[in-house]
């Protein structure tokens, strides 16, 4: 958990409470990599803007997908 000013919170040794997960990490996506997404089913990643977001053509449509990527997996 980040604080307002986006650094991390510190945990005490001496707190009751379990340190917060470390994050997940971030998935890369390149240029023709397969994917499936739980609303969309399966796709072919066709363009990627850094680790903003990816365009993904499903066949009958294409979306671009925002990070976190919640429902998207590499195949």
């Amino acid at each position: 958990m980040k604080s307002a000013s986006g650094v991390p919170r510190r945990h005490l040794p001496t707190s009751p409470f379990k340190p917060p997960p470390p994050a997940p990490p971030v998935v890369q996506f390149a240029k023709d990599d397969m994917v499936t997404h739980d609303r969309y089913g399966l796709g072919v990643v066709t363009a990627v803007e850094g680790e903003v977001a990816v365009f993904v053509d499903f066949g009958s449509r294409q979306e671009r997908i925002t990070t976190p990527f919640h429902r998207l997996y590499k195949l």
